[in-house]
């Protein structure tokens, strides 16, 4: 389809045909997420911010006539007012947080694990592989764990669909447990692995939609 323009492309994938709306996301894909890159400073936040992109444009298909050899602009503007929004939605529910009250003190989860061990040591060798975990883990490690949010308030708190915090949180627990694969005491990875399988998630804190 390399031949076939933008706005009949668009026309063909409201009409139902699939294929060529992913023609047009791979004709535009990269330029949409770099344009989301420099604007962030983040290649993680770009790839998520891009993905969103398409998917409010699947979404508006039926919705939007465009026209126009280049439907890139319209992807762009897009682009801008996800990040935007983004931007916005991350200001409102800090606010959101600010003002709920305080929790009541709950055991740290790393300090848990390390009651149950007798070998401390282990334990910084958990701390120290959570602490090479990507900015974008961590956030979702913190996010999840640390503040106890569950899934959907996390991925509205960073801004992200749902998957990518389900993505990004199977990634840390696999990096975990690949460093405890080289650990010969099997009840102590066990005791680990069950800890951090086990961590609750919470019913969310925060209902609001992105809007």
């Amino acid at each position: 389809m390399d031949g076939v323009p933008d706005d009949e492309l668009w026309a063909r994938g409201a009409a139902g045909q699939v294929e060529c709306f992913g023609a047009l996301f791979e004709r535009h894909e990269h330029a949409v997420r770099s344009y989301c890159h420099r604007r962030t400073g983040s290649a993680d936040a770009a790839e998520d911010l891009a993905s969103i992109v398409f998917l409010e444009a699947w979404r508006r298909r039926s919705q939007v006539d465009l026209s126009g050899e280049s439907l890139l602009p319209w992807f762009l503007a897009v682009a801008a007012r996800v990040m935007k929004q983004r931007r916005r939605t991350a200001l409102r529910h800090r606010a959101a947080l600010a003002r709920l009250p305080d929790r009541p003190s709950s055991p740290d989860h790393a300090d848990d694990v390390a009651a149950r061990l007798d070998d401390r040591a282990r334990l910084a060798r958990v701390r120290a592989e959570l602490a090479r975990l990507s900015p974008a883990d961590r956030e979702v490690v913190q996010a999840c764990i640390e503040q106890g949010l569950s899934y959907a308030d996390a991925a509205t708190l960073l801004g992200v669909p749902v998957g990518t915090v389900r993505s990004r949180l199977s990634r840390a627990r696999r990096r975990l447990a690949r460093s405890l694969d080289d650990d010969h005491d099997d009840t102590t990875r066990n005791r680990i692995a069950t800890t951090w399988h086990d961590v609750p998630r919470p019913t969310g804190l925060l209902s609001e939609e992105l809007s």
